[in-house]
């Protein structure tokens, strides 16, 4: 699903590494955290992934295709096959949760048919089946990241990665929201959640990739946050 071999980034030739000398596979299927400080890579690494930034060392294949090599006009067709959670939810704030389900299923050619269909049985799935005719900026902040989390399934990705989609919830919804992450990973799903949050990375024992200044320090299967550091 996503392969780096002795990956190197530096975002000009000023400056140092913002990434040295990473290695690993993530399988089809698999969930996996990524962790680690403020300014250890962590960012840099998803944007690679979805080929906004390439490295500037190394191979970096996605779905099997480099990215490095990827003809720009092939980067939408990867992109439709990556579902992303931001942790602030960058949803269309005056529509509806029923229009920015739809507005994604949209902009890939799906049928209003389509769209009828299944956006209830994605709303259904994150739990906010009366939800559809709410305007999102009438939503609470839990509420909102379950839209976010339909918008990145909406579409049937291979793989869905979450940047700190917990980061502004308190504990109880964070839960809610990893365990809708975890339903999605057990229906063949690839998840990759980028987190600060020990206690859950602690309490899922999940695959666990830790990177620290730029280096990745730790790969461990049902790893936790403490033991890497």
């Amino acid at each position: 699903m996503v392969e780096a071999s002795k990956i190197y980034h530096r975002y000009d030739k000023n400056s140092g590494y913002a990434l040295s000398n990473i290695n690993f596979i993530i399988e089809r299927g698999e969930f996996v955290f990524l962790v680690g400080p403020s300014g250890a890579g962590k960012s840099t690494l998803l944007k690679m992934i979805i080929r906004e930034i390439i490295p500037t060392k190394g191979i970096l294949k996605v779905f099997g295709h480099d990215v490095a090599r990827m003809p720009r006009h092939r980067v939408p067709y990867l992109r439709r096959n990556i579902g992303m959670v931001f942790q602030d939810f960058r949803l269309l704030e005056e529509r509806t949760a029923f229009e920015n389900l739809a507005f994604a299923m949209r902009v890939t050619g799906a049928s209003n048919r389509d769209i009828r269909r299944r956006v209830p049985y994605v709303l259904e799935m994150v739990g906010l089946p009366d939800k559809a005719d709410a305007r999102v900026c009438d939503l609470s902040g839990g509420e909102q990241q379950r839209i976010g989390l339909a918008r990145a399934i909406i579409n049937r990705p291979a793989m869905i990665i979450a940047d700190e989609p917990t980061g502004n919830l308190d504990p109880d919804i964070s839960f809610e929201i990893m365990h809708i992450l975890r339903m999605i990973n057990l229906r063949g799903t690839t998840v990759l959640v980028a987190t600060h949050d020990r206690e859950i990375v602690d309490r899922l024992k999940k695959r666990v990739i830790h990177l620290e200044q730029g280096r990745l320090t730790l790969d461990e299967e049902k790893g936790a946050y403490a033991g890497a550091l």
